[in-house]
Formats: structure tokens, sequence, C-alpha cells
């Protein structure tokens, strides 16, 4: 079992940028394909950008074009860039580790997810 710690998060105005970073620790992480998903106050949980263990990324509609998601198998860890940031990005933002190399779409159920970490409160003022 892997263990997920998120770090980076803050807070910032419209337009800021802010970059996340997920560290793995104790379990598999680079034959494993990894995401960002957040979530809002009284929101579901939504997806927001995947990359797999080789190639391939894929971004939500709501961040494609402002955020970079990336990592580093050296480090074993995963990154968010966040740029142009809007109040609606404000959430909770959680990596997770697929069970798998890739993903199966391009919008991933969480149920594809097997580790979690414990978040980063991310809050974008007006």
């Amino acid at each position: 079992q892997v263990t997920l710690i998120e770090s980076g998060g803050g807070v910032v105005q419209a337009g800021d940028s802010l970059k996340l970073a997920c560290t793995a620790s104790g379990g598999p992480f680079n034959n494993r394909a990894m995401a960002w998903f957040r979530q809002a106050p009284g929101k579901e949980r939504e997806f927001v950008a995947a990359i797999n263990a080789i190639n391939g990324i894929t971004y939500s509609d709501a961040v494609s074009g402002r955020f970079v998601i990336s990592r580093d198998n050296a480090k074993k860890t995963l990154y968010l860039q966040m740029n142009s940031l809007k109040p609606t990005d404000t959430a909770v933002y959680y990596c997770a580790r697929n069970v798998r190399g890739y993903i199966s779409t391009f919008s991933p159920p969480i149920q594809e997810f097997d580790s979690w970490g414990q978040g980063t409160q991310v809050t974008v003022s007006s």
C-alpha cells in the first residue's frame, strides 16, 4: 500500500499560479497512472487531470489549457501546475494512484484509483 502526501496548497488571488506536489512512499508509483481530483464544499469529488505511467495525459474541460500535470518517477512525485486560477478552482485537491499503468477513459472514475492522499486546500479569492 502506497502513502500519498500532497503539498503546495494555499490562498491566492484570481489569476495567480500555484504548484501542487504529491509524494509517494511505501508502494508502487512508477508503473501506475496517477491523477488529481478536487472536491469543493457541497460538491462531489471531480476529476482534474491524469498522467499514465509512460505516455498519455488527459485534463478535464474545466482546467484544460490552464493546468499542467507532470511526474518525476525518480522522486516518486506527481505535480500539478495551476495557472490563471479562478475562484471556481477553490477546492481540496487530492492525488490518487490508479490500479493500472494507464487510465481507461478521458475522465476516469474514482473506482479506478486504489490509493488517495489526505488532500491540500486551494482557495482562490476574487
